[in-house]
């Protein structure tokens, strides 16, 4: 399984620049922020696969592009691992790993992230 996962266009920050080679496999749009949460209501949703060897790539690129208020992650996985990534911050943990996603959740909690929008898939 290669590597996949998915982006929301609205969670980079401004100025913030992806410097990764992804493949994007999909791209849509729509309702899902939260707007009392500080998120637009409309999102670009950027469905992507990366090569394992920019995996680490990756993970540095969005702890650094992010934008920490809003309550931004991304997420994405390889056939063992889930990764989530927030400004600065990033969780690794094999998938279905019950303590690795709550200690994602608990963190994202504590930036803001609604509790509707722990969704990411196992």
């Amino acid at each position: 399984m290669p590597i996949t996962g998915g982006l929301i266009a609205e969670s980079l920050r401004v100025d913030a620049v992806l410097d990764v080679p992804l493949s994007v496999t999909r791209i849509s749009r729509a309702d899902g922020g939260d707007v009392d949460a500080g998120q637009p209501r409309t999102w670009t949703f950027i469905d992507f696969e990366v090569a394992d060897a920019d995996l680490e790539l990756l993970v540095d690129a969005l702890e650094r592009a992010l934008e920490s208020r809003g309550g931004w992650y991304c997420d994405f996985r390889t056939a063992a691992e889930t990764f989530v990534v927030f400004a600065g911050r990033s969780f690794r943990y094999p998938r279905r790993d019950i303590g690795g996603r709550a200690a994602a959740a608990d963190y994202a909690r504590s930036v803001g992230v609604p509790e509707a929008q722990l969704d990411w898939p196992e």
